[in-house]
């Protein structure tokens, strides 16, 4: 009985190491960041994100449109800024009750609030505005935050920028997502 209850006890202890949160890591030309994932809160937006990761969809892509003082937005381009082919649009999970403060990562979308798929966007500022319910009703769906690196997401905000074609915003040097990866969590 006392082996019995010392194997639940050490199971009991290592309960919240099976609970942790998934974690990525985001190589970029400019330093890495980690980002803890949220899937009690947005189940649907970490399951697209994570099955992106692992497809290596990310890798190659280009933050390409940075706005300091506002967000850094990216996951969807290519180096020549072309637009990579998608899965399908998820639900937008934005009533999850979190919000867009600094350091969250939320889903880029179109005027249709369900209409995110791949791209992303990291608030550089607490986006209040961007929050349920927002000017439409929906807003944009918070779904990790940033534990490390906030630095490069801030060298990555003071980047020069420029118009591309019809696009505004783009770093003027690109700045590369090299890779992105789940790491093992501890």
């Amino acid at each position: 009985m006392k082996k019995l209850l010392a194997i639940l006890a050490a199971l009991a202890l290592s309960l919240p190491a099976w609970a942790a949160n998934p974690t990525v890591e985001m190589k970029t030309t400019l330093g890495t960041i980690t980002i803890e994932l949220y899937p009690d809160k947005a189940p649907k937006t970490v399951a697209n994100f994570l099955q992106y990761v692992k497809d290596g969809f990310y890798d190659g892509t280009v933050f390409h449109r940075v706005i300091d003082g506002f967000m850094i937005q990216g996951g969807g381009m290519d180096l020549g800024l072309k637009e990579k082919p998608t899965r399908a649009s998820i639900p937008n999970e934005a009533k999850n009750g979190l919000k867009n403060q600094i350091g969250t990562i939320a889903m880029a979308r179109k005027p249709d609030p369900h209409s995110a798929s791949a791209q992303f966007f990291i608030n550089l500022v607490n986006n209040s505005g961007l929050d349920y319910p927002a000017h439409d009703g929906w807003g944009y769906c918070v779904f990790g935050k940033v534990t490390q690196g906030m630095d490069v997401v801030n060298k990555i905000s003071k980047v020069a920028t420029g118009r591309v074609s019809y696009y505004q915003d783009v770093p003027v040097k690109p700045v590369l997502i090299e890779s992105v990866k789940l790491i093992e969590t501890k």
